[in-house]
């Protein structure tokens, strides 16, 4: 193995090994370091992924449950929970060695271990195994470690009986009840999937309404769906501790604002209350990389640290945590160090909840544009009057476009409804060229289908919308 490199990225995530393909298809002579033992980071092993798994899964399992509405009679559906997530892993792997393939056609060197910085040019990688410590020189080094579960204090994570994200995704048997602590898109998502196999679940949530930074509209209109499929919300609520016994899991909660302790009990307890950057033990500060408050990497607008050579992507840095965000700062990262002009446009980051229905939005709220003093219309269209929407089954929720007021320009986007991840690449599209409300309604759409939803709202935007 070679030790000299033109770029080193440590974190074989879905930021990581994205700009290390990149780097290597741009000509530079790449390595990446990873020491989970599989590519694609908490994405793709413990993440993004084998949850889609399960949510697709779980939500056929449902609707072959419920199939006798189109016509079909199913009897004797029963789960098979081991073959299930057998599923979900078969995903994972298969992703994963696909990744490797990838960085062997990209000619990427995968080096297996943690990855340290020595400071400029130098990274320190303590292999996995029994092997010696080796180093790596590198004309750029590329911190690309992602984010880990942020623990809360007096509830002990064990991953058997309280749980994070990971071990919700393993669970040996649906638990009769899954206490949920957080309602963000991760606890949602995750206690969307163990409902829909049969458990009753209780989403704890400290702020007065859940998924924080959503649209507010949405925001409601999500949570009475959530409700009518049979989920629970205590919202305002602040967990202060956890005790585990052979019969389950107590919690003991609190008004946030203050007042009478009660106890609530689970089978199982998942605590989804955010994330937080992995830049502990990678000699950041040994090297004189500087980081803020939360332990975010500091970069500039091209992903360079204060150090030389050294630059940050992802999840280690300000702004969203999502995967594509981490994709699109690999690909300009080094983009950048190539001498090209890379241009991410951070408040067109679309974000998606992928329960039943799903939500997605890109751009402003309308909380945001009240804040900024903005004018804006609003253009709405129910999935109860779109055709395909009603032809399937799936009629619940609706898509919000916000224009301003006086260019018509499109500002924000939100979707509550079937298939609302796939919708919304084509609002993300047209904001990237700055197109009005009445642009997105000029273009034909396909009938029927969903997306005919977007050029209702659309028209909805300047009171000619046409099917309400």
């Amino acid at each position: 193995m070679s030790d000299h490199f033109d770029v080193v990225v440590i974190g074989g995530g879905p930021g990581g090994y994205v700009a290390a393909i990149r780097a290597a298809q741009l000509g530079f002579k790449t390595a990446c370091v990873e020491e989970r033992g599989a590519l694609g980071g908490t994405c793709l092993n413990v993440g993004c992924i084998p949850s889609k798994a399960l949510l697709h899964s779980s939500e056929l399992f449902e609707e072959l449950s419920h199939a006798e509405a189109h016509g079909i009679k199913a009897s004797g559906i029963k789960l098979d929970l081991k073959a299930m997530l057998k599923r979900k892993d078969e995903v994972v792997e298969g992703l994963t060695k696909g990744i490797e393939g990838l960085f062997k056609k990209n000619k990427v060197e995968y080096i297996k271990g943690h990855g340290i910085v020595m400071g400029k040019g130098e990274v320190a990688v303590k292999p996995s195994g029994k092997e010696a410590p080796h180093s790596l020189k590198a004309k750029h080094i590329i911190i690309a470690t992602g984010s880990s579960v942020i623990d809360l204090p007096g509830v002990k994570i064990d991953e058997k009986q309280i749980v994070s994200s990971t071990g919700a995704l393993s669970l040996s048997k649906v638990p009769g009840k899954l206490v949920v602590i957080g309602g963000g898109v991760i606890g949602l998502e995750l206690g969307s999937v163990w409902r829909r196999l049969g458990a009753e679940v209780e989403v704890v949530e400290f702020l007065d309404h859940i998924t924080p930074g959503q649209d507010a509209e949405i925001s409601r209109q999500f949570q009475k769906i959530l409700e009518k499929q049979g989920i629970t919300f205590r919202l305002g609520t602040k967990v202060t501790g956890a005790k585990i016994s052979a019969k389950g899991v107590a919690l003991t909660v609190e008004p946030a604002k203050g007042g009478k302790e009660e106890t609530i009990s689970g089978d199982v307890v998942l605590v989804c209350i955010g994330r937080k950057p992995n830049t502990a033990n990678l000699g950041l500060a040994e090297a004189g990389v500087k980081t803020d408050e939360r332990g975010r990497v500091a970069v500039d607008a091209h992903y360079r640290t204060n150090v030389e050579g050294i630059y940050a992507i992802g999840d280690v840095i300000p702004g969203p945590m999502l995967a594509h965000k981490a994709e699109e700062d690999g690909v300009a990262c080094v983009e950048g160090i190539a001498g090209q002009k890379p241009h991410v446009d951070y408040g067109l980051v679309p974000g998606v909840i992928y329960t039943y229905p799903e939500v997605a939005s890109v751009g402003k709220t309308e909380e945001q544009l009240k804040a900024d003093g903005r004018a804006y219309n609003v253009g709405k269209f129910p999935f109860l009057a779109n055709s395909r929407a009603r032809a399937v089954g799936k009629s619940e929720g609706f898509v919000k476009i916000l224009a301003d007021k006086a260019t018509d320009q499109v500002l924000g986007v939100h979707i509550i409804g079937p298939q609302a991840g796939t919708m919304i690449a084509e609002v993300v599209t047209a904001m990237e060229f700055s197109a009005s409300a009445e642009d997105i309604a000029r273009i034909c759409h396909s009938h029927p289908d969903l997306n005919e939803a977007i050029k209702e709202a659309a028209l909805a935007v300047a009171g000619r919308a046409i099917h309400i």
